[in-house]
């Protein structure tokens, strides 16, 4: 994945297994991706390296037709394996360095933060993207307190390169997050549990993208 495509992207997907079943992942994926998110995650804390391996085969085949680029979260072996276009580390794994050696210099590594200083080292660390979060109070990540949305401006004065919000984000509160700054989120329950996730991920996609109009004519 080139620093392009992370530029370009606006809406960061999770196809979470803590909400969706492994049975429904192929036909989540496929309205995920047809609701227009630009990245789509894999993250499925609970499972087996095989059984993740063998999900985000079958998932890359569907991203890889659609130009959507795919990310592993966690297993830096089983994105080179695959092979995905990018792996998502947590503060408490791997570090950048060690990751990048696994999975080799085309596939991106993004780094979720929860501060200021987290973010700021992650960009020092060499990370291509960060997540920043959680905004929100969210049950995903259910031992960091939210961050709020006074951080969102600093953290984008202080880190050149994208900056992906997340946690609780949905769309009835997605105006704040932009307003407060944001450019790029990851919406993870409200696309997920959507009685229709393509239309959702659409009104999302059209809010983020009229930001994105607005800052392309100043």
């Amino acid at each position: 994945m080139t620093a392009a495509d992370l530029s370009r992207s606006r809406l960061y997907g999770i196809l979470d297994l803590g909400y969706v079943e492994i049975g429904n992942a192929r036909k989540i994926a496929e309205a995920l991706v047809t609701g227009g998110v630009d990245l789509l995650q894999l993250r499925a804390k609970n499972h087996s390296p095989a059984e993740i391996e063998k999900l985000a085969v079958e998932l890359h085949a569907i991203t890889a037709e659609r130009g959507v680029p795919l990310i592993i979260n966690d297993h830096p072996e089983i994105a080179r394996n695959v092979p995905a276009e990018g792996v998502h580390l947590g503060q408490d794994d791997l570090s950048i360095a060690a990751a990048r050696k696994i999975v080799g210099p085309e596939c991106a590594v993004g780094k979720s933060t929860h501060s200021i200083d987290q973010a700021i080292r992650a960009f020092y660390e060499g990370a291509d993207y960060i997540g920043f979060g959680p905004i929100f109070a969210t049950p995903t990540k259910p031992d960091y307190p939210p961050i709020g949305l006074d951080d969102i401006a600093r953290v984008h004065e202080s880190v050149r390169i994208p900056i992906f919000c997340i946690g609780g984000i949905k769309l009835d509160n997605l105006a704040k997050v932009i307003e407060a700054g944001a450019r790029r989120v990851v919406i993870v329950s409200g696309l997920l549990l959507a009685s229709d996730i393509a239309v959702y991920g659409r009104a999302a996609k059209e809010l983020l993208n009229q930001k994105s109009k607005i800052e392309n004519r100043k």
